[in-house]
């Protein structure tokens, strides 16, 4: 394993191309021993995140980002897969609706934020709110740029309240979109998740290169960096966030609370 700090964005020398799509350095030489890895890195996870809801000191968001296909569900199911749903939230952001509308562009988001205790992950996020809007030219780039700004005090906000926040931008070539599309199509049990409106977006993929580089670049910060994860690969992909996870929850140092003294003297009655 290479060290993580190479998909970290610094905003200052930032380019989308610097980051190959197909790089596979997360994965060893068999797949047996990549699967070994994952289920291990699964059952860390886990065990920390129980720690996480004991405590309840601290709060953890992981946001998934990326284009159609790029894995953001698959992410969600391989790495919590050894996971206890209690105290993990998952939010998934589609199109608002009119009422949302009718609010500020944060306000749905803010309530979907860890609780403490709480590790949160947002399937999509608030950035669709710079990315698609941004590519149809439904804002400008004057209120683009106002929302880069509130999206920063927002995260910063977020974690000044003792949230971690981990985001990762799934990046994953347009050649591979097709393979897996296709592959939906192919597929009896995955042609509900095909959307034709995704190949109208498809033929966007340039606008939406252009969009996400921007944002990232905009919005990398040292209390919220963006960490850029080849998704090319599944399993790179995965054990690469899995890893990334796991990190930031170690750097916690979180322990289970302290057994009350009066505990130690209660016997249960038959």
């Amino acid at each position: 394993m290479e060290n993580l700090n190479k998909y970290s964005v610094n905003p200052k020398k930032f380019t989308l191309a610097d980051y190959k799509t197909d790089d596979k350095s997360e994965r060893s030489a068999s797949k047996e021993q990549d699967s070994y890895e994952l289920t291990n890195l699964a059952i860390e996870i886990n065990a920390l995140q129980d720690i996480l809801y004991a405590e309840g000191k601290h709060k953890v968001l992981l946001v998934l980002q990326g284009m159609d296909t790029s894995g953001k569900d698959g992410t969600v199911r391989h790495i919590f897969s050894a996971c206890d749903p209690l105290g993990i939230h998952l939010a998934n952001f589609k199109a608002p609706s009119s009422d949302e509308l009718a609010h500020d562009f944060l306000c749905r988001v803010h309530q979907q934020v860890p609780k403490t205790g709480e590790l949160a992950i947002f399937n999509r996020s608030h950035y669709e709110d710079v990315l698609i809007v941004k590519v149809h030219d439904w804002i400008d780039e004057a209120e683009c740029k106002r929302r880069y700004a509130q999206i920063n005090d927002f995260e910063r906000l977020l974690t000044e309240s003792g949230t971690t926040v981990i985001k990762c931008f799934l990046h994953i070539s347009k050649e591979e979109q097709k393979k897996r599309m296709q592959e939906r199509l192919n597929d009896p049990t995955k042609t509900w998740k095909f959307n034709p409106n995704d190949l109208k977006e498809r033929v966007l993929w340039p606008q939406y290169m252009q969009a996400y580089e921007q944002a990232i670049k905009a919005t990398s910060t040292e209390y919220a960096p963006w960490h850029i994860v080849p998704a090319d690969s599944k399993t790179n992909r995965n054990l690469l966030i899995s890893r990334l996870l796991l990190n930031s929850l170690k750097s916690l140092k979180l322990s289970y609370p302290p057994v009350p003294k009066d505990y130690r003297s209660i016997v249960i009655a038959d």
